[in-house]
């Protein structure tokens, strides 16, 4: 899911809520006898979830017609194997790859597009992986990754893409400063230093637009999680052993974690601003990590029914409230956080997410 934003007391509404209004919600005359077999909840959901994506197949590919494929390099080409000493080589290969699909994309007259990518190529970018083709992949490391006693890998939801991605790299670099200023009762002079930390952003997968037909299944999140999976063991070659990895899946990359969290070797998975997970329960994402799941209350999200329903030979909808009882995660405190405000500098999520990090689970405030 997005970055849907607020406006006075409107809020906009994403592909997968149903009208407020409409046939279903009709009372039939008062003279009329009432049916013997009122329709069910879920028949409702469907017909509601059925009219969304009726209208987004039609308002999509009128948005992706306008504008033209932006040109690019293909990805660099390491030429050697990553390894905690060919990291600065990785770094400066795919700084040199941004650099190029930068030019590329001023050349073609896309002058948002070349700025994004200009602001990756700088010194001071630790980008992982780079691909400027189409919407665009990125991982990017904040922190040392080699001497982390602490990982944090930010999975993003739907409408992050190249072009929206200095909005993905704030939230992660809020983590990052509120992690390394962090004081506390484990912290400050008298405890020694701080742990060490790394935060990544995760950009790599293809996300859904919001307005789209693919943000309400699990097909982009099929497709990313085995990426998912092997970035995290690719991590572990790279990072000190018995790092602790956590998991901080925002919107529809909560949904990319459910699908990837079976042989994920991470220690933590926090949900925030879920639509679900395309599971029934925390325990039926089999995974060895603890589970956890927060959101705000000024979240538009907690709208999107929590269903599952065929149409057409697809599954719409990902299933029971991760932060309902039913799921069994973790819940924790997101106080009043919007579906774009988990990572806000000073808020309590954020403050959480950052314990969830540091694998301090009693330190964690409960929602």
């Amino acid at each position: 899911m997005g970055h849907a934003r607020r406006t006075g007391t409107t809020r906009h509404r994403s592909a997968l809520l149903p009208p407020r209004t409409g046939t279903a919600a009709r009372r039939a005359p008062a003279s009329s006898p009432r049916p013997p077999h009122p329709r069910p909840r879920t028949t409702r959901l469907r017909r509601a979830l059925l009219s969304a994506l009726l209208t987004v197949a039609i308002v999509t590919p009128l948005a992706g017609a306008a504008r033209p494929q932006i040109p690019a390099p293909p990805p660099a080409i390491l030429t050697a194997p990553l390894t905690p000493s060919t990291l600065p080589s990785a770094y400066e290969a795919n700084r040199k790859n941004a650099t190029e699909a930068a030019r590329m994309a001023a050349v073609h007259g896309d002058a948002h597009r070349a700025a994004a990518d200009r602001a990756l190529a700088a010194p001071s970018r630790r980008l992982l992986a780079f691909d400027g083709r189409g919407t665009g992949q990125a991982t990017e490391v904040l922190g040392d990754l080699t001497h982390a006693e602490h990982i944090a890998v930010l999975v993003p939801g739907s409408d992050t893409t190249l072009d929206t991605y200095a909005r993905f790299h704030r939230a992660a670099a809020a983590l990052y400063t509120h992690l390394t200023h962090r004081t506390g009762p484990t912290h400050g002079p008298a405890h020694g230093p701080a742990p060490r930390v790394a935060v990544i952003a995760w950009l790599g997968y293809e996300t859904p637009a919001t307005v789209s037909t693919t943000v309400t299944t699990t097909t982009r999140a099929d497709e990313a999680a085995p990426r998912l999976r092997a970035f995290v063991r690719r991590l572990r070659t790279l990072a000190p052993a018995g790092t602790h990895l956590s998991l901080l899946c925002h919107s529809y990359g909560s949904v990319v974690c459910g699908r990837a969290a079976t042989g994920l070797d991470a220690d933590d998975i926090a949900l925030v601003g879920s639509p679900g997970t395309g599971a029934d329960s925390a325990a039926a994402l089999h995974t060895r990590a603890r589970v956890w799941a927060a959101r705000g209350s000024d979240d538009w999200v907690a709208d999107v029914p929590h269903v599952r329903a065929g149409l057409f030979g697809t599954t719409v909808g990902f299933g029971t409230d991760p932060v309902s009882t039913a799921f069994g995660a973790r819940v924790f405190d997101a106080a009043d956080a919007d579906h774009s405000g988990y990572f806000t500098p000073g808020s309590a999520s954020l403050a959480n997410l950052a314990r969830i990090t540091l694998d301090h689970p009693r330190e964690v405030t409960r929602g």
